[in-house]
């Protein structure tokens, strides 16, 4: 009924402990200087450090008693529904099966390393876990209303794709980044992409990629900021707002926009002809 299925942690072969070492060694060498520190914290903290895919059961005896939150496994992608249920009950759900080495560094479905190195060490975090309880209360709202677009591009622009001010510098949170070797690099130090100081409604109407490295990336403040803003705004009056506006296309700059970095769109431009609705969501 909740998707829910055993991790079965026991069938999973040397091969794939021998995958997840390799994913967690080139990653934890690259983004000590690059994560926001809380991401680092939360890696000791759950002991992910250990060898091999963790076992559910033992990760979340520790996860658990940090903030509440469990690790459940499921069979791959869950409906909107039952997503944003399981996060409003604190429970994260993450696909059990770990990539092949011929999807080293690109695969269309989230694995265990993504979900689990990507997404967890945050959840020690007791402001971004709030935040992220918010948002699946808020997406069980949003399905009622038919809005589950707007607020899945809030999701893909701060829990996947986010940076984070970090005193002078910026740093990475979001998992799709921080569980991508290349993109971790991309997301800080290519000149190509935008990167833009996080507002609320902008962020809902921003379409993204999902086939490559983004064209924009948003940058709140910190987690406190981002929690204030969406738990304490009124989505009724946002979700008539964005009704009356067309999506903003991935790579458009606005007037209005507080722009830390203007990207030459280099890389967008290098790879794409003309954009399609087949990579804009």
């Amino acid at each position: 009924m909740d998707w829910t299925i055993a991790q079965d942690w026991g069938s999973y072969s040397a091969a794939e402990h021998e995958m997840w070492d390799r994913l967690f060694a080139r990653q934890t060498e690259m983004l000590p200087a690059r994560v926001v520190p809380a991401f680092m914290e939360g890696l000791y903290v759950l002991r992910m450090t250990k060898p091999g895919i963790p076992d559910f059961d033992e990760l979340n005896e520790r996860l658990t008693r940090a903030t509440g939150w469990q690790v459940v496994a499921v069979p791959g992608l869950v409906p909107d529904e039952m997503f944003f249920e399981h996060l409003a009950n604190r429970r994260f759900v993450a696909g059990r099966f770990i990539r092949t080495p011929e999807q080293l560094d690109y695969l269309q479905e989230p694995d265990i390393f993504h979900d689990v190195f990507g997404h967890v060490p945050l959840l020690v975090h007791p402001v971004f876990a709030d935040y992220m309880q918010a948002y699946g209360e808020g997406g069980l709202r949003a399905a009622s209303l038919g809005m589950i677009e707007a607020l899945a591009r809030l999701y893909w622009y701060t829990v996947e794709f986010g940076l984070i001010r970090d005193g002078g510098d910026l740093k990475l949170y979001g998992a799709g980044i921080v569980s991508s070797y290349g993109e971790s690099v991309f997301a800080l130090d290519d000149p190509s992409p935008h990167r833009i100081a996080f507002d609320l409604q902008r962020v809902m109407r921003t379409c993204y990629r999902i086939d490559d490295y983004q064209q924009n990336y948003f940058v709140i403040d910190s987690f406190e900021d981002l929690l204030r803003q969406t738990r304490d705004a009124d989505f009724g009056p946002i979700y008539e707002c964005l009704r009356g506006h067309e999506p903003i296309d991935v790579g458009v700059l606005l007037p209005t926009d507080n722009v830390i970095h203007t990207g030459t769109q280099a890389y967008a431009k290098s790879t794409l002809k003309t954009p399609s609705a087949h990579w804009l969501r």
